[in-house]
């Protein structure tokens, strides 16, 4: 069958501006004076290109009133071209689909001259004359490579994100890409799901920041600028909560978590104009996402008013057949249509099956139609009914890749992304006087690992820095860097030493050992799951040795996960945690160590002492028997018997060469009503002798609910950079809306009562002391 043979292709599965947070994520109005009150479903604030268009409706209604049947469901068709496998070709039986209209949409397809080949096929060969849309997984650059997502999110710089987006966009386009699968904007609280690297952690509201500053750094204010792509809200919805951290697994959660914890973000893209939204692989609620009326149509349309077309992820709606929701392919693409589904990527099923359904009356021609205007707005939002070629210029596609203002940018992003877990004894920055410095590890020296995984078309073996590159072009005159590689990260080689010898020897004739460990560049991502968070391969018994030698060492973590690092934490005096930093990853990482960028990142994710605490992330409820209540080794309260309930690093955490003092938290008033506001305000210094920058963060917890409430939510969040001896006074403005939650009879707004707040440099109760303040009626 040919919907099979295009279904087991091995391709890529295709897979959003704050510094001071004045208010929460966008919530409905608040009730008048019941919490029962039923909330008014707010309007998304579309950006300017999104305003109805009275031309390009007459337009559509024109040429969709010409469109054959087969031709409208060729519109709603997306196939991948063979570049991922075989380089710039289309796969035999393509050319004569797109020639006859039976494909809308390529992806997998790019560089200007590619690009233009093809859609020379569409508006020359063809009845109608209809553009392709070209789609592309660009999802932490494109040949530029940043750091990878959950890296990006952990700089809580919003302009940072942004501009990883904007320059993404700008490569992407420039080689012929109309549409970009990203951000995935999934909320993930457990590590051993691989995809949590291409996310932005485990909160609700960092989350929905991020996931609105990388729309609008994709979709700028002016889709028919050439430098922009359309942005993918993915994947819908609660992709990240898969049992057991197992990718592609059953999802199982109620509605209000759905609601109060993985739908914000989205919707935050919805309200940032995003163009599109991909359908992702789970079921919800028993029914599989692609075949989810209740997400498609309920929620995303009816509920918030999306307007844009939504494209399902890889073959999604041929899995629901083994997901035993469907009978067969035919009924498979006819409860994916009616269930909200525009786009069928790759798995071709309504290509084969959607004239029949239609015509035999299982799929009305107006639920077609409907899709398909959908799916012609943005090709013509984009101008490609006016220029089919305007992206395929390969002029500006030779000015445009790797600039040097675009590597500069991914150096200064990948930076801001690390995040200092440790430094006993200010073993960093590297001391002036350390004259022979040994590089060893895997990730010590290795181009392939630098950029991580969903490094679209960045160019794995020649472009990125790696450490020892950094080091060495950052190392002074007399200044001597070597590398042993001593371990392997393979799963397969825990017990062997080879290599250990030649590192240990390095190690004791170095005056500091940077050891580069962490995770292949391909353990995390897609289908990159694990029972493990441990270092993979010999690497820890490495470390160890390595420590025992008495030379100081420093850790640099190179990974796309928490990992358990607790016996780093204890005997090893430096952590920096890189993430996979990118396409100028090594000189990122030496601009840290040598003290030339002092570390700003803070963790956007909890890092578990163990992986027997997943999932484990700040915002938990507490329980009827908290720990707090028992006496330290009490057996009947909410512990475990081996290991301390604290994570090992908290959400919000992270070090920096200086140190900032906090002042009391003030508030504005005691109390507010149901139209006030309050401002809690908090001094921070700089008490140490360098400059450097701090997350400010704000935590509220609602002590008592219709429904039980998290112990700390992050509210707000500001970044800022003092001087050493320098002071700031930072304040945040919350209102009644920023506290709303799903309340007991399911409807959305706030609840009067006592709440507690925070302002601190990280999560957790103890981080700094508590102000109380009051919501009353």
């Amino acid at each position: 069958m040919r919907s099979l043979q295009r279904g087991v292709l091995a391709g890529v599965s295709a897979l959003a501006l704050a510094g001071c947070a004045t208010t929460g994520v966008a919530s409905a109005p608040p009730p008048s004076s019941s919490a029962s009150s039923t909330a008014v479903p707010i309007e998304p604030a579309q950006p300017s290109w999104a305003a109805r268009d009275a031309e390009m409706d007459a337009f559509l209604d024109d040429l969709i009133g010409r469109m054959t049947l087969e031709e409208k469901v060729g519109q709603l068709t997306l196939l991948t071209s063979d570049w991922e496998s075989t380089g710039p070709t289309i796969r035999e039986g393509y050319q004569q689909d797109i020639a006859a209209g039976r494909v809308g949409s390529i992806f997998n397809a790019y560089t200007a001259d590619y690009t233009r080949e093809l859609q020379r096929m569409a508006v020359e060969g063809t009845r109608l004359k209809i553009p392709l849309l070209f789609g592309y997984d660009v999802i932490h650059g494109h040949r530029t490579i940043f750091p990878i997502s959950l890296g990006e999110a952990a700089s809580w710089d919003m302009d940072a994100v942004e501009k990883s987006a904007r320059v993404s966009a700008a490569e992407a386009s420039a080689e012929g890409i109309h549409w970009t699968f990203s951000p995935m904007v999934d909320v993930s609280r457990d590590a051993r799901w691989g995809r949590v690297s291409e996310g932005a952690g485990e909160d609700v509201y960092l989350g929905s920041k991020v996931a609105k500053a990388r729309v609008h750094g994709y979709q700028g204010d002016d889709l028919k600028a050439v430098d922009t792509v359309l942005a993918t809200a993915k994947h819908f919805a609660a992709y990240g909560a898969a049992q057991a951290g197992r990718d592609y697994h059953t999802v199982d959660i109620s509605e209000r978590t759905l609601r109060d914890v993985y739908l914000p973000p989205f919707k935050a893209a919805v309200d940032e104009g995003v163009a599109t939204f991909m359908t992702s692989f789970n079921e919800y609620d028993g029914v599989p996402a692609s075949g989810s009326k209740f997400l498609l149509t309920d929620v995303l349309r009816d509920e918030w008013g999306f307007d844009g077309f939504v494209v399902t992820d890889y073959t999604s709606i041929n899995e629901m057949v083994p997901h035993g929701y469907a009978k067969d392919l035919e009924q498979a693409g006819e409860q994916a249509l009616n269930a909200g589904v525009d786009m069928d990527m790759q798995g071709a099923v309504f290509m084969e099956n959607m004239v029949k359904s239609v015509e035999e009356g299982r799929v009305s021609q107006a639920n077609i139609d409907r899709a398909v205007r959908r799916v012609l707005e943005m090709k013509y939002r984009l101008g490609l009914f006016e220029d089919p070629y305007r992206y395929a210029d390969e002029a500006r596609q030779e000015a445009t890749l790797y600039k040097p203002e675009f590597l500069e940018a991914a150096r200064d992003v990948a930076r801001k992304s690390m995040v200092l877990l440790k430094n006993d004894g200010n073993v960093l920055p590297l001391a002036a006087n350390a004259e022979r410095i040994a590089v060893i590890g895997p990730l010590g020296d290795s181009k392939t690992d630098m950029i991580g995984s969903w490094s679209a078309a960045g160019d794995r073996e020649t472009r990125p820095v790696t450490v020892l590159e950094g080091m060495k072009a950052r190392a002074g005159n007399g200044v001597t860097v070597q590398y042993a590689k001593g371990a392997s990260y393979e799963f397969g080689d825990k017990g062997k030493t080879d290599g250990f010898a030649e590192a240990l020897a390095l190690a004791k004739s170095s005056d500091v050992v940077v050891a580069v460990m962490g995770e292949k560049w391909d353990m995390t991502g897609e289908a990159a799951s694990r029972t493990s968070l441990h270092l993979p391969g010999n690497q820890q018994a490495l470390l160890e040795q390595l420590v025992a030698t008495g030379k100081p060492v420093v850790l640099v973590m190179m990974s796309g996960r928490p990992n358990s690092i607790t016996w780093a934490n204890d005997n090893v005096p430096a952590i920096l945690h890189a993430w996979y930093p990118g396409t100028q990853g090594g000189h990122a990482v030496a601009d840290v160590l040598f003290g030339d960028y002092n570390p700003s990142g803070k963790l956007p994710i909890t890092f578990p002492i163990n992986v027997g605490q997943a999932p484990i992330h700040y915002d938990m409820k507490n329980t009827g028997r908290p720990i707090e209540l028992g006496e330290p080794g009490a057996k009947y309260v909410s512990r475990y018997l081996n290991t301390p309930n604290d994570p090992l690093y908290r959400f919000g955490y992270g070090l920096s060469y200086t140190t900032f003092g906090y002042s009391p938290a003030t508030l504005s008033a005691s109390s507010m009503g149901p139209k006030g506001s309050i401002t809690a305000t908090a001094t921070i210094t700089n008490t140490g002798t360098r400059a450097g920058e701090e997350v400010v963060q704000l935590y509220v917890r609602d002590l008592v609910g219709s429904v039980t409430r998290p112990v700390q939510e992050l509210k707000g969040f500001e970044k800022i950079a003092l001087q050493p001896g320098e002071s700031r006074t930072v304040s945040f403005t919350l209102r009644p809306e920023d506290l709303a939650f799903t309340r007991a009879d399911m409807s959305h707004g706030w609840e009067p009562g006592e709440y507690r707040l925070w302002i601190a440099p990280s999560s957790g109760a103890k981080a700094s002391t508590p102000v109380t303040f009051t919501l009353t009626e």
